[in-house]
């Protein structure tokens, strides 16, 4: 098994992380809270909508911290 593989097992769902995974042409990321796991795949609640990530496409994973505030709108005077 795979240091990401291992890492994704062991967190706590509600962890944030950002998980690299293999698509057609690439790869790409997810970015958000882990909120499932079974024996073939992991969901990632992105700001866009979930994401389900084959466990065979992980290349990498880790834990990110929690997103800085959101800055308040400016106004134009």
């Amino acid at each position: 098994m795979s240091h990401a593989l291992e890492l994704i097992s062991a967190l706590p769902l509600g962890t944030r992380v950002v998980i690299r995974y293999r698509i057609d042409g690439g790869t790409t990321d997810a970015l958000g809270d882990l909120t499932g796991r079974d024996p073939l795949h992991c969901t990632v609640a992105t700001r866009s909508g979930d994401v389900v990530v084959k466990y065979d496409d992980v290349y990498l994973a880790k834990v990110v911290p929690p997103p800085p505030p959101r800055r308040e709108r400016r106004t134009q005077s």
